[in-house]
């Protein structure tokens, strides 16, 4: 559901004297400035009609689009602005004036009642909100001039039509709240997660199936691992960010959220000043750390902050990304990884029997967090990983009884300022067992043969890809490559570059376009062999196979020689 949260790039002054214009008569028709970029039609302008007057609210609807109904679609439509009218005017309004404030009363058009106008939206938008409405046109060109929010007509009478306006009217109230009453405008990101929490304050998603808080939860299981301050307006954000609104909620309250909005401050800091005023210890980094943990584990037990209390989410749980080691002898596992601030990443290590090392190098240039959880077949323990002024820290696991090791590194370093494409900062782990256990010898013969069916299988696609006729050609690296990666354009190029570099760097030569043990060797060697230009700024001693920016920096500048 995306949202039009624009900044202004110059400056406005509010006028105190408010624009007064006559008001609306039912079914007069007016000329509105709409998004094109969420108008079906890509219109920037659309003409619709006062289908209904309240003591609150103006009913506008698209002409064409109302024009274009059967009278039985009319009928249904009607019913749905009536249930919704009813539910703004009894629920809505009543419940979130009283807890997140008023909005901007009377207003830039000296009218009481807020304009809500129905058009059709592309699918993805349920409704958005224009601070350029709370203008005059004299300082905004394309103001509305009013109070209003905008729903799309495709989902008018959707059931949770009524958690869509719930959240657009939060956006008109912040506004007020902060715009008109401080002169600043609140962080994209905290301005949508209020939003994001109205259908739930105003008692919305108490019956959870089919509810807008279900949606969010579907949203957030298919890709937890969203930054929750870099706002693009995508699904992935707003179930990300209403998670960790709803666990701040539960066990902070929903105070921190109003008097957060209330204060003159913004953002992270905004949140950091309400917790101090309730008397909560925990600052924002603290609850977003343990918000990562909770939603991998869920489980009270393991701490009173490691769990949500919402019945609702009490099942709720992430599926972290998994990486096996074998149970004897002795192994190494390495992965590389991108993130950006306040992501949360869930990194599970299962096996290694007796004697795990983990050792974690993060980028120097920021400030990583990094909560383990180790679980045995005695039950699970949550620790903190003691990074150095490098990012490093090492973990040691010494217990037969180990099941599992969870890493959960996140960035915390931002705190303002942010936009819809934050940086990304690399982090590095690798995984080592030692163990007397089992048949070494058995399992490194097992190993070689692994190696063999891999570059007989390479061999074979590659033959496949020749006779295809596909051909292997690449200017630049532009995306980072990794181990486990398949029928990959870009992998190809990548093992035709390592090729080119002689045979100390890959010996095997084979390009098939499949990221595999063979193609992870060849890139550690490269790295090692460019270690000053690769490694050193990382502050690493050993190639990692992971082919990131670094590695297509160096790469880039040979293919350009």
């Amino acid at each position: 559901m995306p949202k039009i949260l624009k900044l202004f790039l110059i400056a406005i002054t509010f006028i105190s004297i408010p624009h007064f214009v006559l008001a609306d008569e039912l079914l007069q028709e007016k000329e509105f400035f709409v998004d094109p970029s969420y108008d079906l039609q890509g219109r920037e302008k659309t003409v619709a009609f006062l289908q209904r007057i309240t003591d609150q609210l103006y009913f506008y609807i698209d002409k064409d689009w109302w024009n274009s109904l059967n009278l039985d679609n009319q009928k249904e439509v009607n019913a749905a602005l009536s249930d919704l009218t009813r539910e703004f005017e009894n629920t809505i309004y009543p419940t979130l004036t009283q807890n997140y404030g008023s909005e901007w009363k009377l207003g830039i058009d000296g009218d009481a009642r807020i304009t809500i106008l129905v058009h059709p939206m592309i699918e993805k938008a349920s409704g958005y909100f224009n601070p350029a409405d709370e203008y005059l046109r004299a300082q905004v060109a394309k103001s509305n001039q009013r109070e209003m929010v905008y729903l799309n007509a495709e989902n008018i009478t959707n059931s949770l039509n009524k958690s869509f306006l719930a959240h657009e009217f939060t956006h008109l109230i912040t506004f007020n709240q902060k715009d008109k009453t401080y002169g600043i405008s609140e962080d994209v990101w905290l301005n949508e997660a209020r939003a994001e929490y109205a259908p739930t304050l105003v008692g919305y998603d108490s019956l959870y199936q089919g509810s807008y808080l279900q949606k969010r939860v579907t949203g957030f299981l298919e890709n937890p691992q969203d930054s929750i301050t870099e706002w693009q307006g995508k699904i992935q954000d707003y179930g990300a960010l209403n998670l960790f609104t709803q666990y701040l909620v539960d066990h902070y309250g929903k105070q921190i959220l109003i008097d957060s909005l209330k204060s003159n401050k913004t953002g992270i800091s905004s949140i950091d000043y309400a917790l101090g005023k309730n008397g909560f210890k925990d600052d924002f980094s603290q609850i977003f750390t343990n918000w990562t943990i909770a939603v991998f584990s869920n489980d009270c037990k393991l701490g009173s902050k490691y769990c949500y209390l919402n019945e609702n989410l009490k099942t709720l749980k992430i599926t972290p990304f998994i990486y096996y080691l074998p149970v004897t002898g002795e192994s190494t596992l390495s992965v590389g990884y991108l993130t950006k601030e306040w992501t949360g990443n869930w990194q599970k290590v299962i096996g290694g029997k007796e004697s795990l090392k983990l050792e974690f190098t993060g980028s120097a240039d920021t400030i990583f967090k990094v909560p383990y959880i180790v679980e045995n077949t005695n039950g699970k323990s949550v620790n903190f990983l003691q990074l150095n002024s490098s990012q490093k820290g090492t973990i040691y696991i010494t217990d037969e009884k180990i099941i599992s090791l969870t890493i959960i590194p996140s960035v915390q370093k931002k705190i303002s300022d942010f936009g819809d494409k934050e940086t990304p900062y690399q982090f590095f782990w690798s995984a080592t067992t030692e163990n007397s256990a089992g048949n070494s010898e058995l399992i490194q013969q097992l190993q070689e043969t692994i190696k063999q069916l891999e570059a007989q299988i390479a061999s074979l696609q590659a033959q496949i890809a020749a006779l295809l006729g596909q051909s292997v050609g690449c200017q630049s690296f532009n995306n980072d490559l990794y181990y486990g990666m398949t029928n990959n354009l870009e992998v190809r190029c990548l093992q035709q570059f390592l090729k080119d570099q002689g045979s100390d760097i890959y010996s095997g030569g084979l390009v098939t376009g499949n990221f595999l043990s063979l193609t992870q060797t060849a890139v550690i060697r490269f790295q090692e062999k460019y270690a000053s230009e690769i490694l050193n700024p990382l502050n690493l001693e050993k190639g990692t196979g992971y082919f990131g920016s670094l590695s297509r920096q160096k790469a880039n500048t040979l293919l350009h020689k």
